[in-house]
């Protein structure tokens, strides 16, 4: 743990917050691997993981100030504040350019992680029988949810509570996209869309002195989802933070090699060349959802042409992701050797 922070590392912190919401967002990626390639993965997961009856005590109690430095409530604190911005600004700004460049985006992505794969790899020399083993079990996993089919939208408090412990495991673990479990499980548009958009609508009218939405009952009900998603998120969080603290405690190279398969799985997700299958009615028609977008089911995949001017630019896109992980590498070289 850090106890003393220089306002770069602050500042850092916050930014790796940033790309950590950022990258939950999108399906196919995980906040966990911006943990990982950022260097701050254990810390993150042994914070977390001081979230238990201890921490409650001292807070009930009333000792804030000591269940705040128990919590490791600045590392948290700074990560958190940096995702809240990255949920109000930089998503935004990624939905933009997946509505309208969604190719290069996709593209930078493939290459961000396919840099992940090098990052974590490359010092990685423990290959042993058991190793090897976990990463091809990693892989097959990862392959498999790459092609598992989505389920029907379901709004029943008790599944939404479940959506929220396995879609928050993007964050813990890396290459597991939460937003992509959400789209299998068919409640992405519901819990990351109509959800947060209620929330934005009902604040916005609040400021204005609008309370209308009270007599609202499908506003309402929304919100009552999005809490329910919101508990089963933060118990998901701190019940697999211990479970994670543990096996990183005692399976160290065996769990790295899991994620390296897994990682390495789920390139499918993210594969750049893909064409989205739009969710129809019985009679065939498009479905929107209440931002008038079609909603996507799921992707088929075709392999690019190499004639077209696109491709070339979508492979420029992967090599700058890859190039955006190497500086994550050279930054962290260097900065090693300056303290």
């Amino acid at each position: 743990m850090h106890e003393h922070r220089s306002l770069t590392d602050k500042i850092f912190l916050v930014i790796k917050g940033i790309c950590m919401g950022a990258a939950n967002k999108v399906p196919g990626v995980s906040g966990g691997i911006v943990a990982f390639v950022g260097g701050f993965y254990e810390e993150f997961i042994y914070s977390l993981q001081k979230i238990n009856i201890k921490a409650f005590k001292l807070l009930f109690n009333g000792r804030f100030k000591s269940f705040y430095r128990y919590c490791n409530g600045p590392f948290l604190s700074l990560l958190l504040f940096g995702m809240l911005v990255s949920y109000f600004s930089v998503s935004k700004v990624l939905d933009y350019f997946l509505e309208q460049k969604e190719l290069y985006v996709w593209s930078a992505f493939f290459g961000m992680i396919l840099g992940s794969i090098y990052y974590i790899g490359k010092d990685f020399s423990h290959w042993k029988k058991k190793t090897l083993f976990a990463a091809v079990i990693g892989l097959a996993i990862g392959i498999a949810i790459s092609f598992l089919s989505p389920a029907k939208e379901n709004d029943n408090l008790l599944f939404i509570f479940f959506c929220g412990m396995i879609s928050v495991s993007g964050m813990a673990l890396p290459g597991l996209s939460g937003s992509f479990i959400l789209i299998l499980l068919g409640n992405y548009v519901l819990l990351l869309v109509d959800s947060v958009n209620a929330l934005y609508d009902t604040f916005s009218e609040i400021l204005l002195g609008d309370f209308s939405f009270t007599d609202n009952t499908e506003r309402i009900h929304t919100l009552k989802i999005l809490v329910v998603f919101t508990l089963g998120s933060a118990t998901g969080l701190v019940s697999l933070s211990h479970i994670l603290s543990y096996v990183l405690k005692h399976f160290k190279h065996v769990t790295t090699a899991v994620i390296l398969g897994f990682i390495t799985g789920s390139l499918g997700v993210v594969w750049p060349w893909k064409k989205a299958i739009f969710k129809t009615t019985e009679s065939g028609d498009l479905v929107f959802d209440t931002n008038g977008k079609e909603i996507i089911t799921n992707y088929e995949r075709f392999w690019p042409t190499i004639t077209s001017t696109e491709t070339w630019w979508a492979l420029f896109f992967v090599i700058l992701g890859i190039s955006i992980l190497l500086l994550l590498d050279w930054y962290g070289k260097n900065r090693k050797t300056t303290v």
